[in-house]
């Protein structure tokens, strides 16, 4: 079981920058890749950004650039850096951290954060 726990959200203007923080219960060392997803009321969750253990990065092509995600192993926390926001990044995000076993893939999910870009 893995609790994450986010935090960073919130208003900022067009152009702004936030960082969003996910912090794990538990070492974060061993989990196969964390991520951040976002979601619009009556959309379906989408990929913004993820990191594997061994440091591999993924973006969403429209954050390519402006996102950054980071892992910090010694604090259990992923990161993730928006810069030059616009008003369509407004939606509510959410941290993820997937273990992969011989048997089968597990999602953990925070309660997510929101994130609203608007002047």
């Amino acid at each position: 079981q893995v609790q994450l726990v986010e935090s960073g959200g919130g208003l900022v203007q067009p152009g702004g920058s936030l960082r969003l923080s996910c912090t794990a219960s538990r070492s974060i060392f061993s989990i196969n890749a964390m991520g951040w997803y976002r979601q619009a009321p009556g959309n379906q969750r989408e990929l913004v950004a993820s990191i594997t253990s061994g440091g591999s990065r993924n973006y969403a092509d429209s954050v390519k650039g402006r996102f950054t995600i980071s892992r910090d192993n010694a604090k259990n926390t992923v990161y993730l850096q928006m810069n030059s926001l616009k008003p369509e990044d407004t939606d509510v995000y959410f941290c993820n951290a997937r273990l992969v076993t011989v048997a089968r893939a597990y999602d953990y999910w925070g309660q997510g954060t929101q994130v609203t870009v608007s002047s």
